[in-house]
């Protein structure tokens, strides 16, 4: 049964009626029956997609794979056995690596699945009996505890002091009060506080409930329903790669179909001239971009790991570089999901706590003059108050690696550290309790009674507005009484409030040595108003220093959370997010369910807090960004994150403290839960694509070059300087030995001080074309001249060959040294910044004399020997073309670059 107001808008016994239940009674087993077969079982619906099989072959389906496949099939027709093998190998390579990443990315609604396997108490015809969740129908009516797990969306009939921990649902950070009373039909999901929902936590207190929806109805079964519907984004990366991988296409097949025709037209046979073409094709095709790619993001992978930041999907390595907008969920990304004690007010002064979270490290200090705590009575009985009239407890570290964490409730923890903090805890001895009203939702306060020397004392902690009328007076520093001046209490408190903190008010009453019990009536009035203590989730340190580097680095950062406005918005301009004069940064749920979605670009371009935000908002916020080009990262940890975290172009889950659905919707997890790590993870994606470019830029000029070669051989009808097994040779062991040590490349400065790639830009610009033009001519004119030179000074055809096949690999390795930065001088980048260069270069040297001179190799590749003079010579080409692009470096950027000497030797990005 759907009700389009929403159950939170009925009355408990009109949602009673409207299954036919009874509260006391239940449902009976023939209800029961009839509504499982009308509901179904309350479980979510397994969403398959496609199976392994499928999934493995769209590993395939790339542009620059097509291409290989090509070449697999062109050198299996000319039985040329090793080529094939060599270019299928790397395919397949290619395909597992793809596989096994992508294996790990379709469990999230498994992992919703999985959180309602539990037992729930439910009162079926008259009596008490624990079943299965699965089992719940709509009308049943459950008794929840301390301690459940809801396990189906229902309206409260009863509630005793009930709190339920929500924050994976809506974000916010501290337990629900729980209440019966009857909520507006708009009421957004964070404010129903008469629903308890599904895969949410029972915190404190107990209700009783019946209900409403199971199964995929429930709001975590349309949050699966939005996973499984959410379609993700090819990444920046693999949309310039496809459009990349079609021009190449299309040059491929134009320059070979011109061959041909040429090779034809001056009179070849057309076997030969097709040889000649497939020769084309094989030097245009770079085998070794997609493996290459490939190893790149893993490196960049690894990298990332180190700093924290665990990548599921390569290509969301790169991603990061072109992020233009990071829309963060607040709690314990942008904050600790620690409450902490900022602030106390007692005995007319206001003192600062430092330190953040449940460590006790930290001070409290008077603003109005340095006095110390410990000589202030009033302030030592308010901590007091707080640290007895409470029931957390607060453990320290178990381990280097531990923290200090919690038992119980976020906010009675905060007390004890403040207390801490103060050094209260030994200089207070410990009363005994003797008594405790716990708190009530309908009081607003808790208060204990404790031993005293003479006179029993009780302590209450609660809301301003519950305590401030029962209290007449007031304790001042000195720790007499004095006459309670309440406006300026409520001034106070309405200042802190104002600034997002959740404010305590503190109070205590003496009766005599022999009372051993208190009730609510003892305390309603006649109470000494002691303090107020203020406290919020803060936010980390580093988050705002990590807010200010994205902003300089022309990144929009926008905070979306299920939390309270006034809080976001406090938090937001402590981090920065917001600027402190600005008054229109932020917007609530409601507002945006009653702006037509036509608006929503604009106000997810102009807005910079959304507060109180369903998970429908945030996934429609993040495709508003999208719908404006924008390039987002999504950051959450619960489940109401999980469809916003899929659709962004990269999803950042919280490993320590983030839901399991969480993390298996998004890209990228972060190990230490830290906002400062997704900027630093952005720094990695941008050093990532930096290097990715670099190799693209060096890697084109060879199968240009070698393509080249072909075509004016053909064109001047002359055998051809190269076979397609020496370009197979150049261009896959100069792409492992050479080019991959550029994935080696650390980052180079202001990298951070840029704005991100843009998604709409090619991965070359014109400045780049022309320098691959540059170096495939060069190459070109240096392999086909030292050719025709060998030839004409009476070398073999084989050993001219040797002399070509030398040329290109000597070239690229000079042209590698240009490469490791594309505008700055190799001086400027450090010679031995990246000594894998050096690596790679002797490991090519060494295979390169073996392709010249060992007999095998000679009769493998069709090689000889060669002279050291003709070693000479393509030494000093290759320190030819590496001066060039120095030269041409200098010429273009003489006006921020180094010294020409430093640029006619190598250049740089």
């Amino acid at each position: 049964m759907q009700n389009t107001d929403g159950w939170h808008s009925q009355s408990s016994e009109a949602v009673l009626s409207a299954f036919e239940s009874d509260s006391k009674i239940g449902l009976s087993q023939e209800q029961i029956e009839k509504q499982s077969a009308l509901y179904g079982r309350n479980k979510l619906t397994e969403h398959r997609g496609a199976g392994p099989v499928k999934r493995f072959l769209m590993q395939f389906h790339q542009p620059l794979v097509y291409i290989l496949l090509a070449a697999v099939f062109i050198t299996l027709a000319l039985q040329e056995w090793v080529d094939a093998a060599v270019i299928f190998a790397v395919v397949i390579i290619n395909a597992v690596i793809g596989f096994i990443q992508e294996a790990k990315a379709l469990q999230a609604i498994n992992a919703l699945s999985n959180t309602m396997q539990n037992f729930a108490t439910v009162i079926r015809s008259g009596a008490r009996e624990s079943v299965l969740t699965e089992d719940l129908v709509p009308g049943d009516i459950v008794v929840l505890q301390a301690g459940d797990k809801v396990s189906a969306d229902m309206r409260l009939i009863k509630a005793k002091d009930l709190q339920i921990d929500e924050s994976a649902l809506t974000g916010e950070s501290v337990p629900a009060e729980k209440t019966t009373t009857i909520l507006a039909s708009n009421s957004v999901l964070g404010d129903r506080t008469n629903m308890a929902y599904s895969s949410t936590l029972v915190t404190y207190g107990n209700g009783i409930a019946v209900v409403t929806e199971t199964g995929d109805a429930t709001e975590i079964g349309k949050i699966s329903n939005l996973i499984a519907t959410t379609k993700t984004l090819d990444t920046p990366l693999t949309k310039r790669i496809k459009k990349f991988s079609h021009l190449l296409l299309y040059a491929i097949i134009v320059l070979s179909a011109i061959t041909l025709l040429v090779g034809w037209a001056h009179g070849k046979p057309v076997l030969e001239a097709f040889m000649a073409a497939v020769a084309l094709a094989v030097g245009a095709i770079p085998e070794g971009l997609p493996a290459a790619v490939t190893i790149m993001l893993a490196i960049g992978v690894g990298r990332m790991a180190k700093r924290r930041a665990i990548i599921r999907n390569l290509p969301a390595v790169e991603t990061l570089g072109s992020t233009t907008v990071i829309c963060s969920d607040k709690t314990g990304t942008l904050t600790k999901n620690e409450m902490t004690v900022k602030e106390l007010w007692s005995g007319n002064q206001i003192f600062e706590l430092s330190g953040n979270g449940y460590d006790p490290e930290g001070e409290i200090q008077s603003q109005q003059e340095d006095e110390k705590v410990p000589a202030n009575i009033a302030v030592q009985e308010t901590l007091t108050a707080g640290l007895f009239c409470n029931e957390a407890e607060l453990h320290a570290p178990n381990s280097e690696h531990d923290q200090w964490h919690i038992t119980g409730d976020p906010t009675e923890a905060a007390l004890l550290v403040a207390a801490r903090k103060a050094s209260a805890t030994e200089s207070i001895s410990v009363a005994e309790r003797l008594d405790t009203i716990p708190f009530q939702s309908e009081y607003q306060y808790m208060a204990t009674l404790h031993k005293g020397a003479g006179e029993n004392l009780v302590y209450i902690k609660g809301s301003l507005e519950s305590l401030l009328p029962k209290c007449n007076s007031a304790l001042d520093t000195n720790g007499n009484v004095k006459s309670i001046n309440a406006e300026a209490v409520q001034a106070v408190a309405e200042s802190m409030a104002s600034r997002g903190l959740r404010v305590l008010a503190f109070a205590r009453k003496a009766v005599a040595g022999d009372v051993e019990t208190i009730s609510h009536q003892a305390i309603e009035n006649g109470l000494e108003f002691l303090g107020l203590q203020a406290m919020i989730d803060p936010p980390r340190p580093e988050a705002a220093r990590a807010v200010d580097a994205c902003h300089s680095a022309g990144i929009d950062v926008k905070m979306i959370t299920g939390d309270h406005a006034l809080t976001a918005t406090s938090i937001a301009k402590q981090l920065g997010i917001v600027n402190e004069n600005e008054t229109n940064a932020t917007i609530t749920g409601h507002e945006l369910a009653v702006t037509d979605t036509s608006e929503w670009p604009e106000l997810a371009r102009e807005r910079k807090v959304f507060a109180r935000v369903t998970p429908e908002n945030k996934l429609a916020l993040v495709e508003a960004l999208q719908s404006r080009g924008a390039v987002v990262a999504m950051t959450g940890d619960g489940v109401n994150d999980a469809p916003a975290l899929r659709r962004a172009d990269i999803g950042v889950a919280m490993a320590l403290n983030g839901t399991e659905v969480a993390r298996d919707a998004a890209d990228m997890m972060l190990t230490d839960d830290n906002f400062a790590t997704v900027r630093a993870a952005v720094e990695e994606g941008r050093g990532v694509f930096d290097n990715l470019k670099k190799f693209i830029v060096w890697t084109l000029p060879t199968n240009g070059g070698e393509a080249l070669v072909i075509l004016i051989a053909v064109m001047l009808g002359l055998s051809l300087p190269l076979l397609p097994i020496h370009i197979l040779w150049v261009n896959m062991t100069t792409a492992v030995c050479l080019g991959l040590m550029l994935a080696f490349e650390p980052k180079e400065s202001g990298i951070m001080q840029r704005p991100p790639n843009s998604p709409n830009t090619p991965i070359l610009d014109s400045v780049l074309l022309w320098r691959i033009v540059l170096v495939s001519s060069l190459l070109c004119l240096t392999a086909f001249g030292l050719y025709r030179l060998e030839l004409l000074w009476g070398a073999s055809e084989a050993e001219a060959r040797t002399v070509a096949v030398a040329m290109f690999v000597v070239g690229e390795a000079f042209y590698l040294l240009n490469c490791r930065s594309l505008k700055r001088s190799v001086f400027s980048v450090g010679l031995f910044s990246n000594p894998l260069i050096w690596v790679g270069m002797g490991t090519m040297a060494v295979l390169q004399l073996a392709f010249t001179y060992l007999p095998l190799m000679n009769t493998w590749f069709y090689t000889a020997p060669i002279g050291w003079d003709s070693w000479l010579r393509i030494l000093f080409c290759g320190a030819l073309i590496s001066s060039a692009v120095g030269l041409e470096k200098y010429l273009r950027y003489r006006d921020k670059a180094a010294p020409p000497a430093q640029f006619l030797s190598a250049g740089a990005h």
